[in-house]
């Protein structure tokens, strides 16, 4: 599934029957993330493009349908909007940095590899602070910060 602004995960979109965390904590697990793809030429000077797109994978995301609602619903699509953010944000260092095949040799990795970084950090902290969406004023902050996230890099959303 891609994401789009003005579509929201729903309990329906976590496929997979196997719960793979031993946390009791975690109600849901979402499989997230971006994929891009590239069409460059040989030729170092040729203009290179590049296609971004933040991905939830339906097969890969799962449930506890006992403990599901709608708050812990919002946990997981914060989760799948945080991706969006991070993918923004490598929209807007490919476009400022990566105008042509030899730009992109030389520097595509790097800005991904450091991108990718921070947003498993992030993930992670998102997390770790909210306790999976238990910490209910901490989840509340971040649904403010992703949305002004998301609002600051709006000009790099693909639809």
């Amino acid at each position: 599934m891609i994401w789009k602004e003005d579509q929201k995960l729903t309990w329906d979109n976590f496929q997979s029957p196997v719960n793979r965390k031993s946390n009791p904590d975690v109600v849901a697990y979402t499989h997230c993330g971006w994929e891009y793809t590239v069409v460059k030429s040989t030729n170092p000077k040729s203009p290179v493009k590049i296609d971004i797109q933040t991905i939830f994978n339906i097969d890969k995301s799962w449930k506890d349908v006992k403990r599901i609602d709608d708050y812990v619903l919002n946990h997981e699509q914060k989760h799948f909007d945080i991706a969006e953010v991070f993918s923004r944000k490598l929209r807007k260092e490919v476009a400022e940095k990566i105008k042509t095949s030899g730009d992109y040799d030389k520097n595509f990795k790097g800005i991904y590899n450091r991108i990718m970084n921070e947003y498993r950090s992030f993930q992670i902290s998102y997390d770790k602070e909210t306790n999976h969406g238990n910490n209910k004023e901490k989840q509340a902050e971040y649904n403010a910060l992703i949305s002004q996230e998301l609002e600051n890099f709006k000009s790099y959303k693909t639809s």
